[in-house]
């Protein structure tokens, strides 16, 4: 058996990467979602009332193709997932996600003790991993957190996007300027390498 919240110790020691890469940012502005890929129904409502009970919003699948057929893009959360499920597992999902460039974190919830399904999930970037009976207070911590983490990335990408709208929109002319103030010059030296009034830069 496997302790609970075992993550913790495992990316410390830097044995976990964050295999998932971030999806654009289109949903950035998007409510926090915490979503539940569980086919045994008792465990998939608790876990619900679990995260509504602290006012979270929450979807559920009974499998991982339900999830992926619902999905309605991109948006930041969390998802708790069983491994073992019924057609797609719980891994497959992983895979498919990062092949589809979706970062949603995810926590793996299990009643099912599998070490090396376990090993094999936070290999490829879970956030953390539980197995039943577990804190419910240690999950919804780790749950925020994890909420937290992907909000700040959704933050860092939009922010990175709306970098490259506005580098777009620069004229050839407002784009040698920028070159020169990232090469550290002056107003006054860019003036001068490009023939231009200082105010101009300015």
């Amino acid at each position: 058996m496997m302790p609970h919240g075992m993550a913790h110790e495992w990316q410390r020691n830097g044995s976990a990467s964050t295999g998932m890469q971030v999806a654009p940012a289109d949903g950035a502005g998007a409510q926090p979602r915490v979503v539940v890929v569980n086919h045994n129904e008792t465990a998939r409502e608790s876990l619900r009332r679990l995260c509504a009970s602290v006012g979270l919003a929450v979807e559920t699948y009974p499998t991982a193709e339900a999830f992926l057929e619902a999905s309605d893009g991109p948006r930041p959360g969390c998802l708790l997932l069983e491994l073992c499920l019924p057609g797609m597992g719980g891994l497959a999902l992983q895979r498919e996600l990062i092949a589809r460039r979706v970062g949603l974190p995810i926590i793996v919830v299990t009643g099912y003790g599998d070490v090396q399904a376990a090993v094999e999930a936070l290999k490829a970037g879970a956030f953390d991993y539980f197995e039943e009976p577990f804190s419910r207070q240690l999950l919804l911590d780790r749950i925020h957190q994890a909420i937290e983490m992907d909000r700040a990335l959704w933050q860092r990408e939009a922010q990175r996007a709306d970098r490259a709208w506005r580098l777009g929109r620069l004229t050839p002319r407002e784009r040698q300027v920028l070159d020169l103030v990232v090469d550290g010059k002056t107003n006054r030296e860019i003036a001068g390498t490009l023939a231009m009034r200082e105010k101009t830069v300015e």
